[in-house]
């Protein structure tokens, strides 16, 4: 078969979506597979997925099991809602006397020795049922009564020939036992998926898997989170900005509150990042909320992910400053998620804000904050090229982003950002404290702003209970930023 025909090659789907976006629409058809990983890293909920939507889709299925029982395989799919129904099970467990060194089973080419009498139970069973859909499991009793390397490939090779010409797709899972990793079974397969389980030191385990090998067509590659829930795996495909682009009217987005309109040069532009920083308690998500309240006053959808903040604790907060915030959430122009850090990883917080913008139609999103989005992913790499890669994808989509990072410190030079994002966003807003007249003020500045001009003065920021106010620039001080101004002394007048 050319490289053409396996691209125009019907696909045969997996049932889970995600699963078949990374693979371009599925596996390709009458293929030989090998999805390997470590126990419980999700490899038979794949493969029932697998065999379930071929059920439903009216094809014969076929599952082979060396390893678990009928039972435990109904057991298994009950606790996911699942029925077995349509797919044939054939249970080829061992009893003890296979172990004996005088009834060891060894399994060699058919054209140069009678197969055994559990490969013949196999090859029985697909004569018999004439499946298009074939799990085996798993290669670790293949291998273990293979008892040699040389054996075991001859076994896996015999299997491949056998399939080849039935117009049967077939999945063969590995777990892992082996001391080595088996380079030569990889080698062998058309395809090769591998499912990985992480163990954090704090929270739930992380599951991505990655397609190692898929010969004939492309395929997303790299790492892919997925999550398995009680509806069974749920794959969450790599986020690659450059595939998707919507065509969006430029403008800017008000927040109705015109000094803040003013100091960032009439506002944040369509598809452009905004960054809000400073110490905590200095205003920044409430800034960032009275621009997704402004967009559903326009009629616009809004999204608000937050990290670190309970949704009645915002509520109250913003309802007490003026800010109809729960009315947005009623009439469902603002969507509010509670975001657990502990439970979260980052493909699945990029899915879901995809879902907030194509199918809730957001916007304007907000992500309160940066830092729980850090902490909730401690031991994960590249997460500042991932989120790059989001923001790359809200702008391409037209979506006001407004990200919230608080600073270590409150007050003067001891000012320190958790992580450096500032070169991330496209505006940059810093807020900070300082004294005046015995009292503890906040200053807003706009240190940034790629798109277009934007007021380089300070202002004072204040809240009560009518919402945000900006002050006129504060143009006789000097150390506003340190935290402790000075008034500049008037120009004495030029002698005539």
């Amino acid at each position: 078969m050319t490289q053409s025909d396996y691209r125009t090659s019907e696909r045969s789907r997996t049932g889970i979506p995600g699963f078949d976006d990374i693979l371009n629409g599925g596996l390709i058809r009458n293929r030989l597979y090998l999805i390997d990983g470590d126990p419980g890293s999700g490899k038979t909920t794949l493969a029932m997925h697998y065999l379930m939507e071929g059920a439903a889709r009216g094809e014969k299925c076929l599952y082979i099991t060396l390893s678990e029982t009928k039972e435990e395989l109904a057991a298994g799919a009950e606790s996911h809602g699942w029925s077995l129904d349509g797919i044939e099970i054939i249970e080829l467990i061992g009893d003890a006397g296979e172990l004996d060194g005088a009834n060891q089973v060894t399994m060699y080419h058919p054209s140069e020795v009678e197969l055994t009498e559990t490969t013949k139970r196999v090859l029985d069973a697909v004569e018999r049922v004439n499946p298009t859909r074939v799990v085996f499991d798993s290669l670790s009793e293949m291998r273990l009564l293979a008892q040699s390397s040389l054996r075991y490939r001859r076994q896996i090779l015999a299997l491949k020939q056998f399939f080849i010409g039935r117009k049967c797709t077939v999945l063969l899972l590995d777990d892992h036992t082996a001391e080595d990793s088996d380079l030569q079974l990889q080698s062998i397969a058309h395809g090769v998926i591998s499912l990985e389980q992480l163990a954090p030191l704090y929270g739930a385990a992380r599951r991505r898997l990655r397609v190692v090998k898929f010969r004939g067509t492309d395929f997303r590659g790299g790492y892919h989170d997925f999550t398995i829930r009680h509806d069974g795996l749920v794959v969450f495909p790599r986020l690659v900005a450059s595939e998707h682009r919507e065509v969006f009217e430029p403008g800017r987005i008000k927040s109705g509150v015109t000094a803040l309109d003013s100091l960032l040069g009439g506002g944040p532009e369509r598809g452009t990042s905004t960054l809000l920083m400073g110490p905590a308690g200095s205003g920044k998500s409430t800034i960032a909320v009275q621009y997704a309240i402004a967009a559903a006053n326009r009629g616009d959808h809004a999204a608000i992910f937050a990290f670190d903040e309970s949704i009645a604790t915002l509520t109250t907060r913003t309802e007490g400053l003026g800010i109809k915030f729960a009315s947005g959430v009623k009439a469902g122009q603002v969507r509010i998620q509670q975001v657990d850090p502990a439970e979260l990883s980052p493909g699945e917080f990029a899915h879901l804000v995809r879902e907030a913008v194509e199918v809730h139609k957001a916007r304007v999103v907000v992500i309160d904050s940066l830092n729980g989005y850090m902490n909730a992913m401690p031991e994960e790499n590249f997460l500042t090229a991932q989120l790059h890669e989001l923001l790359t994808y809200l702008g391409r989509q037209g979506v006001t982003t407004l990200m919230v990072v608080a600073q270590h410190g409150m007050i003067g030079d001891s000012m320190v950002s958790p992580v450096d994002t500032s070169y991330l966003a496209d505006s940059v807003v810093l807020l900070r404290y300082f004294e005046y007249a015995g009292r503890v003020r906040k200053a807003i500045s706009v240190l940034k702003k790629r798109s277009g001009p934007h007021e380089e003065s300070i202002r004072e920021l204040r809240f009560d209970e009518n919402g945000i106010h900006l002050s006129e620039p504060l143009m006789k001080y000097r150390g506003i930023m340190s935290g402790v101004p000075v008034e500049i002394a008037a120009e004495p007048a030029a002698p005539r």
